[in-house]
């Protein structure tokens, strides 16, 4: 039997952060993943709630959730139908619009190709580790080393998941810590140092081709 569209139904974003007790609904809830990654056990199956990968939780399924570090999700209360009485990861394209209906999600559910098992690839863990060490080198083998995957592998997953490219979101995190300390008043040799630029010159001529700011404007803010 077909999804009724037309069944009431609703939806919301939900932050969540921490440990969710064990409990069931008397309605299947859909699960799309917006930012972070929630840890959803079902049936003693553990799964994955990030930016590409949904959930299906039919009624009944004794379920929890935990985030260590935080994820937003749309959660949707659906309607009674044969396509959401089994638990089924959904495979999601990222960059969806954040206007979609409650039939457009429901019909997102129904038609979406099952999401094949991954490691997972956790973005607050490579964002701790770059953080801790913005000054060392960090080629994408030594991140997709991180999480055990080849560097194709974490070049199309961090893409998906980010929708940039490992050195594009590394070189992003190098300048907004820049930017927070040249403000900050700190001398540029020692900022460069701190970021991973090897003088104070190139990281100046990175702020101004990437963000059109210099010294002077920075230390001025």
């Amino acid at each position: 039997m077909p999804v009724d569209l037309t069944a009431p139904a609703a939806a919301e974003r939900r932050h969540y952060r921490g440990d969710h007790g064990r409990h069931a609904h008397a309605h299947a809830q859909l699960l799309f993943g917006i930012g972070g990654c929630l840890d959803v056990e079902v049936g003693g199956h553990l799964m994955r709630v990030d930016a590409v990968t949904g959930l299906i939780v039919p009624a009944g399924a004794l379920h929890g959730s935990a985030s260590r570090d935080g994820a937003d999700v749309w959660v949707l209360d659906a309607p009674a139908a044969r396509e959401f009485d089994r638990v089924r990861p959904l495979a999601l394209a990222g960059g969806r619009p954040h206007g979609m209906t409650t039939a457009q999600w429901l019909e997102l559910a129904r038609t979406a190709r099952r999401a094949a098992p991954r490691r997972r690839l956790d973005a607050a863990r490579l964002e701790r580790a770059v953080a801790a060490a913005l000054h060392e080198d960090w080629p994408a083998a030594r991140m997709a080393a991180l999480f055990a995957l080849s560097v194709p592998q974490f070049h199309a997953r961090w893409r998906q998941l980010t929708g940039q490219a490992p050195q594009a979101w590394l070189r992003e995190r190098r300048l907004d810590t820049a930017h927070r300390l040249l403000r900050a008043g700190w001398p540029g040799d020692t900022v460069a140092a701190q970021v991973g630029y090897a003088s104070a010159s190139a990281l100046l001529y990175a702020l101004r081709r990437e963000r059109g700011e210099g010294a002077r404007a920075l230390r001025g803010a």
